[in-house]
């Protein structure tokens, strides 16, 4: 699913706990004592809440409780010794102390519960994105990958955006897709769209047939399955890519979806013009194009869905993709990566309202056989 970030952490965090531990022990003490030594007419026993209300930050309800018995232990120590716990005062205190510390406990219990539904909610997700969205290889052929995949709704790992590679005789065939909705209601449709590709990519027909293929697939799933009044609204859009092993070329058949960049060494990046048809599931038997490019040693071709390109900032300003990987040309997939996904999340404000992926492609063996390839129709860019 892309590169992670790995965080640090402690070699024992039960050290920390502990250490931890003392504080809310030495407020309890601290407070008794000063509240001890003050006049009478100064109650300073109230502020014990706050040694059983730190602790649901760093431990769990069983610590917590003990907190809270201490401070109401050390509430009838202070009331003993300022006249006796016989008092309303110090009769109030104790009870309103205990109240607030069995309530802290509640809520530490809660809190708890939650934390473990949060983890098997991870451990669920991450076992799905293995199933659906298989690692894709470093290296296939003569071409170095990296991805990168960004889900919008929390604690969810994949969404409604997908992407899968698969060897052929000859060359690699590059899947990158986006159905319609986001999150964990578009898984669905996103599992039909990558078995197909899986099954029927290895098979030697041309990338226009095959996106016929998955337009068939689409189309029974939204007829078999779907309910009626869902079947019409069900579509995808998908970048199919075929790079030969030997020519310095790519070849792509687009289904509504945004073309590729082409980024070459000496900062230039180039959008290929592509002919897009409709996206799978809205028009069946529509005719799909295929178009061939030049992809040359060096170069690397940067995937992408929507959901990058219209990421917004605070003032509302979509995100410059062709303007921002200028500056990575001749990085390798996994630093392009790197960066974009700073410099994305960046700009989004540390969250995006679409999933967002993104596949870097970089040719790095130098073929035997050169064949001059003229590209077809580049609207190109160049920034230095």
């Amino acid at each position: 699913m892309g590169p992670r970030l790995r965080t640090g952490g402690s070699r024992h965090p039960w050290l920390s706990s502990h250490a931890l531990l003392l504080l809310p022990v030495l407020l309890i003490v601290v407070i008794t004592v000063v509240d001890i030594k003050t006049p009478t007419n100064v109650h300073l026993g109230p502020a014990l809440v706050i040694a059983p209300a730190l602790t649901p930050s760093f431990a769990g309800p069983r610590t917590t409780a003990a907190v809270g018995a201490l401070a109401v232990a050390a509430q009838v120590v202070i009331g003993i010794i300022h006249g006796g716990i016989s008092t309303s005062n110090h009769v109030v205190q104790i009870i309103t102390l205990a109240v607030l510390t069995v309530l802290v406990v509640t809520y530490s219990v809660l809190r708890e519960r939650r934390q473990a539904q949060l983890a098997q909610v991870r451990t669920i997700a991450e076992a799905a994105q293995h199933v659906l969205m298989w690692p894709l290889p470093e290296q296939v052929g003569p071409l170095r990958i990296a991805s990168l995949y960004l889900a919008a709704e929390d604690e969810a790992q994949i969404g409604g955006d997908l992407y899968a590679v698969t060897q052929y005789d000859g060359g690699v065939r590059v899947m990158i897709g986006d159905v319609r909705g986001k999150g964990l209601s578009a898984i669905g449709e996103a599992a039909l769209l990558l078995g197909a590709f899986r099954e029927s990519a290895h098979r030697h027909i041309p990338l226009d047939e095959l996106a016929v293929v998955l337009e068939q697939s689409i189309v029974r799933y939204a007829a078999e399955l779907e309910p009626t009044e869902e079947a019409a609204e069900r579509f995808a859009t998908a970048l199919l890519v075929e790079i030969p092993d030997r020519d310095p070329v790519t070849r792509m058949t687009s289904c509504g979806h945004p073309p590729p960049l082409l980024l070459s060494p000496g900062h230039a990046v180039t959008v290929p013009s592509l002919h897009p048809s409709p996206p799978l599931g809205v028009h069946s038997g529509v005719e799909h194009t295929l178009d061939v490019f030049s992809f040359e040693p060096g170069d690397t071709l940067l995937l992408y869905t929507d959901g990058v390109m219209e990421a917004r900032d605070a003032r509302g300003r979509f995100y410059p993709l062709g303007e921002r990987v200028v500056r990575w040309t001749e990085d390798s997939p996994e630093a392009l990566m790197h960066h974009l996904r700073r410099d994305l999340l960046t700009h989004a404000g540390g969250r995006l309202n679409d999933d967002a992926a993104l596949i870097a492609l970089h040719r790095t063996v130098v073929d035997r056989r050169r064949h001059h390839v003229r590209t077809v129709g580049s609207d190109a860019f160049r920034q230095r």
